[in-house]
């Protein structure tokens, strides 16, 4: 009887950490992203697809850490070191994985705010928070030292298709591909009840506890540390530089620049023979 009020008490203690005021946490995040490069039968030698395929599967795989408190959150990428030579070739290949910058939610207003590099300008994107529809589910399984729940939702989403982009040739061919892909796919969440706040990574919220693992498609995302109430505390900054924009002017932008890309690609090489580069 003595260890279930202790128990108790213990965890009273930690749901009033969590309802504090000042209460924040801090989760890291690690995320990745999956994408089959098609090489369309070109005459690409072995130990360069390796390497393409390698520098795909290092732009795909990141480190995230997302700040929150109650109502507000900031998702960055972690800093690390570029190998020299790398940057321009991981960033183009990151694109394929939709990942932005800053990702900042504010969840009691219904806001958010995301700092995106599109061909060497910054966009600031400012819109209201997308929602999903989910269903939650009996289903669990421990993450870390949390119990966490499965949810499920399905979405619209739109991508980048890189073998339209990057495909030889193009002509007039009135059958060829849209540089966007989009679709419907399902959403699958796993979120701690024991942790309630609102909150989750990148544009995912709206679950009774922080998600800790999501996964769509082609992304997982995944906590692998969660320390709240840190000793050092962090500022919840919106950011603010950039152009600001909807997401729907983004998207409008982005996809404008996907075709100049993909037209500048065709016109400086798209034809070239085993040599020419995707």
């Amino acid at each position: 009887m003595k260890s279930f009020y202790f128990f108790s008490l213990m965890l009273l203690v930690s749901h009033i950490g969590i309802y504090a005021q000042d209460f924040q946490g801090e989760a890291t995040y690690f995320s990745k992203t999956t994408v089959n490069m098609d090489f369309e039968g070109r005459q690409i030698p072995e130990d360069r697809k390796k390497e393409i395929m390698q520098r795909m599967k290092e732009a795909n795989e990141k480190t995230y850490i997302l700040t929150f408190d109650k109502s507000t959150s900031i998702y960055k990428e972690e800093e690390r070191l570029e190998q020299p030579g790398n940057d321009r070739g991981g960033r183009r290949f990151g694109m394929m994985s939709g990942a932005g910058g800053d990702y900042y939610k504010d969840v009691k207003e219904g806001r958010y705010l995301v700092k995106n590099e599109l061909f060497g300008k910054i966009f600031l994107v400012d819109d209201q928070l997308p929602k999903l529809d989910w269903k939650l589910g009996g289903e669990s399984k421990q993450i870390g030292n949390y119990t966490a729940f499965k949810a499920t939702a399905t979405k619209t989403i739109k991508r980048p298709n890189m073998r339209a982009i990057f495909r030889r040739g193009g002509g007039n061919n009135e059958n060829k591909e849209s540089e966007f892909t989009e679709k419907e796919i399902e959403v699958t969440a796993w979120y701690a009840p024991d942790v309630p706040v609102n909150q989750g990574p990148g544009e995912y919220w709206g679950l009774p506890g922080l998600i800790l693992e999501v996964k769509d498609d082609i992304t997982v995302i995944l906590c692998t540390k969660l320390v709240l109430n840190p000793t050092e505390r962090k500022e919840i900054k919106a950011p603010s530089k950039g152009k600001t924009v909807t997401q729907e002017e983004y998207d409008k932008i982005s996809k404008e620049k996907m075709a100049e890309m993909s037209q500048n690609f065709r016109r400086g090489g798209g034809n070239r023979g085993g040599g020419g580069r995707p």
